[in-house]
């Protein structure tokens, strides 16, 4: 095991020191009497039943009998009480470290998720927590005692009859050689499983997500064929597992017998002088099968102690990526946004320079101007929306808000003043209510004024229960057109001083769509507005229009001036016109 892992375990474990030390000494009482056990009945045995007495001086059979059927008793309830603690421990590593995951995962910049696949961090969150808490439930808790145990019963053995005990344990070494070898193996093989788990997971995530696109391109098949090849490399994995794991405990157990057997040869044969009573055998094998007990649980435990610690270090994979963190509690909050953002010579790249997106980019909106980003696709519109909420950090230059360096501004402040309003929002599985108001301390009154100012009204009215209609997930229940208007009734609700709108209207008939821009309009008078539009018949009004080609800005201007020009928005433009018929 790396030191890593080790030290990753012992963190897990911290906050339940106190209940791992209690379940261990209760745990360890119950082996003390499954120890002391088979002692009383070779008493019983040899010392009463053998010799025909029930009585030797003042301990009769029956009270042997009582202790012995009170141990069991008072083990059968420590048993209860240590099982019901230890898995009380185990959810609580899963309420703790599953809330520490998503939480991170909520912290995290959008670079992480562009490089993490959702279906990976779904089985981080689920998967590897759940068996990170069996550890917990099955191990943590016994193993101390299985530890004491095998020494204390070994001990017992070599008073009892060293010669006998060395005899039986000629098997020991063969069990620490099986051992080591196929716990070898399978640590190797747990680390395959998990790897084509994930790809397995995140297949299914990805097909779930798709189901329309796999619909409308009719390949059901092609899918089916893809999920049978990703299960069954899944399932060979697993079978070569379950095959290690299926010959740990059967080499134990024939282990086991061969120790049994050499006991009852030598007895019977009065080997090395070796002649005792009945009942010290019968005590002397029962002590053989009961150290054999531990070292089989904690050798069957190899799997789950395999699986935990691989799923730790997955899951401490993700939770170390602390550079991908955002801080929230840091920087200058905003007060009085006037809504003025500069470009200062952004450069902007998302792999780190080798394709840069911006160039040199320089532009200024001054408050309350309306201002468009015009360019074909992947000139570097939706970049700049996404740098001026801060989703990405750029190589080179400054971007200002109200002369204010966005790295100087607190990221909650900054966002809270920006409203965004994307092409395909994403609606919650819950009402529309809870979509449009998002956590936010919001009146129902505000929430309908909202809806009205989106002109989402007539739409939320029709539903059964109005803003209390419960969404499909992801909106599905809804036209998108109609998830566009609960966005903009959000955006509205919230009232920020910077509006965003990357191509917003595109999915909105054109009868609400000059209802919505009248809202617009309203709202965001004396407020910043930016609008990326691929129909330039909606950006013909804004105070100016920055245009983009390649990652640079080739024109700036109103849409008069630019036409006058004859230069490149002039030729979109006509392009548009022409594209129309």
């Amino acid at each position: 095991m790396k030191n890593k892992t080790i030290s990753r375990v012992l963190e897990l474990a911290k906050p339940h020191k106190k209940t791992i030390i209690i379940t261990s000494l209760l745990s360890l009482l119950i082996g003390i009497g499954e120890i002391i056990k088979p002692y009383l009945l070779e008493v019983a045995i040899d010392e009463y039943i053998a010799k025909g007495i029930f009585q030797k001086g003042s301990l009769t059979v029956a009270m042997i009998g009582a202790i012995y059927i009170g141990i069991v008793l008072l083990s059968n309830v420590i048993d209860f009480i240590t099982t019901t603690t230890v898995n009380m421990m185990g959810e609580d590593v899963i309420y703790t470290l599953r809330n520490k995951l998503f939480k991170f995962t909520q912290n995290t910049n959008i670079t992480f998720h562009d490089r993490t696949s959702a279906g990976k961090l779904f089985v981080r969150i689920t998967n590897d927590v759940e068996d990170i808490s069996t550890l917990f439930k099955d191990i943590v808790a016994t193993l101390i005692k299985d530890i004491i145990l095998i020494i204390a019963i070994a001990g017992i053995i070599l008073y009892f009859n060293w010669k006998l005990g060395m005899l039986s344990f000629i098997v020991v070494p063969f069990i620490i050689l099986f051992s080591v070898t196929l716990t070898t193996i399978l640590n190797k093989q747990y680390d395959v499983s998990k790897v084509i788990r994930t790809n397995l997971n995140t297949f299914l995530a990805e097909s779930i997500y798709g189901a329309k696109i796999i619909k409308v391109f009719n390949i059901q098949r092609e899918k089916q064929k893809e999920c049978e090849n990703f299960t069954n490399e899944y399932c060979k994995a697993r079978v070569k597992t379950g095959f290690i794991e299926g010959l740990l405990p059967a080499l134990m157990t024939i282990l086991e017998n061969v120790g049994v057997a050499i006991i009852v040869v030598t007895c019977t044969n009065h080997i090395w002088g070796i002649q005792l009573e009945v009942g010290f055998i019968y005590a002397f094998i029962t002590y053989i099968k009961q150290i054999f007990e531990p070292i089989t649980r904690i050798i069957e435990n190899v799997e789950t102690v395999q699986e935990a610690l691989v799923s730790i270090d997955k899951i401490y994979d993700i939770l170390e990526q602390k550079q991908y963190l955002e801080n929230f509690d840091t920087g200058m909050k905003l007060t009085e946004v006037k809504g003025k953002i500069e470009f200062k010579n952004v450069w902007f790249s998302y792999d780190n320079g080798e394709n840069w997106i911006l160039k040199d980019v320089s532009f200024t909106i001054n408050p309350g101007e309306s201002v468009a980003l015009v360019g074909k696709t992947g000139s570097g519109k939706t970049t700049i929306t996404n740098l001026i909420n801060r989703f990405y950090d750029i190589q080179k230059g400054e971007i200002l808000i109200d002369g204010i360096n966005i790295k100087d501004i607190n990221l909650r402040s900054l966002r809270n003043n920006i409203g965004i309003i994307l092409q395909d929002p994403f609606i919650f599985a819950k009402s529309i209510k809870d979509n449009v108001k998002l956590y936010k301390n919001l009146e129902d009154d505000e929430i309908r004024e909202a809806i009205e100012l989106a002109s989402a009204d007539e739409f939320v009215n029709s539903l059964p229960e109005g803003m209390e209609h419960i969404a499909s997930e992801r909106g599905n229940s809804y036209s998108e057109g109609q998830k566009q208007l609960i966005a903009f009734a959000r955006v509205f609700a919230n009232n920020p001083n910077i509006f965003v709108l990357d191509e917003a209207t595109a999915n909105i008939d054109t009868y609400t769509e000059s209802l919505i821009q009248k809202s617009i309009d309203r709202l965001s008078k004396n407020k910043t507005s930016i609008f990326i539009a691929h129909r330039l018949s909606t950006i013909v009004n804004v105070d100016k229009i920055i245009v983009l080609s390649a990652g640079e800005i080739v024109e700036e201007g109103n849409h008069e001036t630019l036409l006058q020009t004859g230069g490149y928005y002039s030729k979109l433009y006509n392009a548009y016109y022409e594209s129309l018929g």
